[in-house]
């Protein structure tokens, strides 16, 4: 019922997100299918949370919106997202990745004059992702965005 193409790929076991194998999942589904190129989202959770922020870090000019869902990145090279708008999201008793993590994120992202929402579930753990992708704003909030062409 989503008015988008929505692909949910696995990092392989006992392996960390390979952002360059990513931008080729994009590529092949942007040659596969009608893709807006101006309108891709990304989001995951845990290590997918992780991996968005890679990929955003690493491929910031391919990307209209990301949201990260508990997880941690490379806050020093912030800048290279700062037009890319993001909603993060965490628990706040998570005892997997400390929800620090996120909130450094955002507030580097915030230092930058960045559009980014931060959303913390006060009585949730690890699992942030459940109330995330249940949550119709979300979708609504991704499709209001395009990649920024600067």
């Amino acid at each position: 019922t989503f008015p988008f193409v929505v692909v949910s790929p696995q990092c392989p076991k006992d392996q960390c997100w390979q952002t360059d194998a990513l931008n080729a999942l994009i590529d092949e589904m942007v040659a596969k299918y009608q893709i807006d190129e101006d309108k891709i989202y990304v989001t995951g959770l845990s290590m997918g949370g992780y991996g968005t922020w890679s990929l955003a870090l690493d491929y910031p000019e391919r990307l209209a919106a990301i949201a990260p869902i508990c997880g941690r990145s490379d806050h020093f090279r912030i800048r290279k997202i700062s037009r890319i708008p993001a909603w993060v999201f965490h628990g706040a008793d998570d005892p997997v990745v400390p929800l620090e993590n996120s909130q450094r994120m955002v507030e580097r992202l915030r230092q930058q004059k960045s559009e980014v929402k931060l959303t913390v579930y006060p009585d949730v753990k690890h699992d942030a992702w459940t109330r995330t992708y249940n949550n119709p704003q979300l979708y609504e909030w991704l499709l209001q965005h395009r990649r920024s062409k600067s």
